[in-house]
């Protein structure tokens, strides 16, 4: 059977046909097909309510991918609120105890955008509330749709990272989406791509332990381009659950039934 890779959701109010504020649980049909393309099969997972749930919902997957969203609130990182948008405690709750007991399984992680910045927190880093200038590689978000899928910025990939073996070191170009990105970055992590003006564009663990993936941009809007990224991060997944296979002690056979006389 194909590995079960969980994804996580953005509960939105949008409108249909039952109200025009109704509160779902969504995702970006292109975190799916490039999962399911990948060779995985993706479930959406709501958000959860504690370390319990989390566990048990790691329990049935074999990898993990934490998907794009909203902001995350300041107050995960011990910071005020200078204009953070889309904000949401519960999604950061329940992303922060998938994201931290993941590392502690060593499970395969794919981080994408708001999910880089809560791998970032998980381990004790902070956050940029805002990056956006003109004139920059980063100018302020258009409120075109077009222009925002359009919208492009180079990265320097450093060589002898994971996301190196996986696109090769130097420059890519990449989409620009976001408005946040790190401040901080834990000892427990160390920067993979920088985009020109210094903001850090991906990361992964400093030790090597924990097969994470984290990047600030879209993968799974670049048109196909950022393939061998879905397809890395299910290799990961796939190694994993091999070892895991192998690790698991066997089952205990049961026992004869024992006939018993009249």
């Amino acid at each position: 059977m194909r590995p079960r890779i969980a994804l996580t959701v953005w509960r939105r109010e949008l409108p249909t046909f039952v109200g025009e504020r109704t509160l779902l649980n969504t995702l970006a049909d292109e975190y799916v097909t490039s999962v399911r393309d990948a060779g995985g099969i993706p479930l959406l997972v709501p958000h959860l309510a504690d370390d319990e749930e989390a566990d048990a919902v790691l329990d049935a997957v074999d990898g993990l991918l934490v998907a794009g969203g909203g902001d995350v609130d300041p107050a995960s990182y011990g910071a005020a609120d200078l204009g953070s948008k889309d904000v949401d405690a519960a999604a950061d709750r329940s992303e922060l105890a998938l994201l931290r007991r993941a590392r502690a399984r060593r499970l395969p992680t794919l981080a994408i955008c708001r999910g880089m910045q809560l791998a970032v927190v998980a381990q004790g880093g902070t956050l940029r509330q805002e990056i956006c200038e003109p004139g920059t590689v980063h100018p302020p978000i258009s409120d075109d749709p077009a222009a925002v899928l359009a919208a492009r910025h180079p990265v320097d990939i450093r060589a002898g990272t994971r996301l190196a073996a996986v696109f090769g070191p130097g420059e890519r170009i990449v989409n620009t989406i976001h408005h946040q990105a790190v401040a901080d970055l834990p000892a427990t992590l160390r920067v993979s791509a920088v985009a020109p003006d210094g903001i850090i564009e991906a990361v992964e663990p400093a030790d090597g332990d924990w097969p994470l993936l984290a990047v600030q941009w879209h993968p799974e809007k670049m048109g196909g381009a950022d393939r061998p990224l879905f397809e890395a991060f299910v290799a990961d997944v796939q190694a994993h659950r091999a070892r895991t296979a192998t690790a698991a002690p066997p089952a205990t056979a049961a026992r004869p039934a024992t006939a018993v006389s009249a």
